[in-house]
């Protein structure tokens, strides 16, 4: 049985605390690797090696730190089948998918190789009588994140690629249930010329992230995960004196208009209600269409849609549109949550709990299912399910649909499906949510703008990646200064005297 331990000091290490955690294979429900549960003072052995290297590297030209991030992007584009199927093994997603995850991590290491110019600080000449002011952008020290398996690849892209650029020693501590991509993107990182110890992957659990808390080192934590531990780790970290940034839980809402294109509205929902299994933040769990011909025509659409989809494992071809859920808890949870479903009057319109694939039966698979009538107090509407799980919520007007997102305690991403630009308007001005599409279903920011959610979905006053990415991983220093005139009397060519 292979055995994952950490990453530190520019190579792979055992575990030391004696504790592991099981990786499975959730197409099988095989255990398929053990990984290593760091202890605190493994955790702060690999700070304090960081912080060791850190100061020679935040001295570093930031243009020279680009050109690891250049070399990077190539070895991640060179290494692209690796790591997809590697991520694809232990998180269950398809391969296509798999790649996409460590395609929009790339792109956020393309925006790093921008650092020389958005480290750039400000200057004014003549600020006073013979007084300039200028300012300089530079790195927290150590830093550190704490990402989720959903994404194994992007996650952590996102943090270390703007910490590191900026000049960051960075401590990952990914999720114990998918840790072979964090491990071989930090291989990959070292081949790209990053020095050792600046780069340190420590697995683990909460005695890792509590250790990451506690550290005094670490000067700033990002996060992302469900929002009862972002909470924790936020009002913790604070309290600590760290800079936080947290990312949660979601409950996105699609707006469907009377006037939309019912066609290309279903194709939307089933590619972002159930890519992934259902297993992103970003997902949409929440059908809201306005109308009771809406609704109908919309289900309607649904229907022979969700029946084609392919589930299997990502073995079974390029063509399998979802996987199995990351754990059998998760597979057990999604289930009780189908069954509160019709505990409490959802009409359920397809119902994936029996589904079942031969030569796969102890994976951890839920079929796609779909609810129609349900109502917001509902568990099905108030929870994050994270799974293959379309809720249809009926309204009758478009502020009543409004009025859905803006009550949800969650405001990471929405969507509307419409041909009218003055709604489209007025929703985008108006909802109080972080990320917006309009006729986009899943609207992820490109890695030059920044991602973050609002209310009980984002804690903490700056994003993830783009500008603010640079803005959370430096503080600004600003110095004024006045030198004393002398030099510009002209030279002298006798020794002065002594006073």
């Amino acid at each position: 049985m292979q055995e994952l331990g950490h990453w530190i000091d520019g190579k792979r290490v055992p575990g030391r605390s004696g504790r592991f955690a099981d990786v499975y294979n959730p197409a099988t429900g095989e255990v398929q690797a053990h990984v290593a549960l760091a202890s605190k003072d493994e955790l702060d052995a690999a700070v304090a090696s960081a912080a060791a290297a850190q100061p020679k590297w935040g001295a570093t030209n930031p243009q020279r730190r680009a050109r690891v991030m250049m070399e990077f992007v190539r070895l991640l584009n060179r290494d692209m089948d690796k790591l997809a199927e590697a991520l694809s093994r232990e998180h269950g997603k398809t391969i296509p998918d798999a790649k996409g995850d460590v395609q929009r991590g790339l792109e956020v290491i393309e925006f790093c190789i921008g650092a020389p110019h958005l480290l750039k600080g400000e200057f004014t000449d003549s600020a006073g009588p013979g007084i300039d002011m200028y300012s300089m952008r530079q790195p927290l020290g150590v830093v550190a994140g704490i990402t989720p398996f959903n994404f194994p690849a992007m996650i952590p892209l996102w943090k270390m690629g703007p910490a590191l650029a900026c000049g960051n020693a960075f401590i990952l501590k990914p999720s114990e249930r998918d840790p072979s991509v964090p491990l071989m993107l930090a291989e990959l990182m070292q081949e790209a010329g990053l020095p050792d110890g600046l780069l340190q992957v420590v697995n683990g659990d909460k005695e890792a992230v509590d250790a990451i808390l506690d550290n005094e080192t670490v000067q700033g934590i990002g996060f992302v995960g469900s929002t009862p531990i972002a909470e924790y780790i936020y009002s913790r970290g604070c309290a600590a004196g760290k800079r936080v940034q947290c990312f949660g839980g979601a409950k996105n809402h699609m707006i469907v208009m009377p006037d939309a294109d019912m066609d290309q509205a279903a194709d939307a929902l089933v590619g972002a209600g159930y890519g992934a299994a259902g297993e992103r933040c970003m997902a949409i769990s929440v059908a809201v269409p306005v109308g009771e011909k809406t609704a109908d025509k919309l289900i309607e659409k649904l229907v022979p849609r969700i029946e084609k989809l392919k589930v299997g494992p990502y073995t079974a071809g390029d063509d399998v549109d979802y996987g199995p859920l990351v754990t059998a808890d998760a597979m057990k949870r999604v289930k009780g949550l189908i069954a509160s479903g019709v505990e409490q009057g959802a009409k359920l319109v397809m119902d994936g709990r029996d589904f079942a694939l031969q030569g796969y039966e102890d994976g951890f698979f839920v079929g796609p299912t779909l609810f129609d009538n349900v109502t917001p107090e509902m568990d099905i509407y108030r929870q994050e399910i994270f799974g293959p799980v379309l809720a249809q919520v009926r309204a009758n007007s478009y502020e009543e649909a409004l009025k859905l997102a803006m009550d949800n305690e969650y405001g990471n991403g929405t969507a509307i499906f419409t041909r009218d630009g003055d709604t489209a308007r007025d929703f985008a001005a108006r909802v109080n949510i972080g990320m917006i599409g309009i006729n986009v279903p899943i609207p992820v920011p490109l890695a030059y703008h920044t991602f973050g959610g609002w209310k009980k979905s984002g804690f903490g006053d700056l994003n993830q990646h783009g500008p603010d990415a640079f803005r959370f991983y430096t503080r600004t220093k600003t110095v004024t200064s006045r030198w004393p005139s002398g030099l510009k009397e002209g030279g002298e060519f006798h020794f002065k005297a002594m006073d």
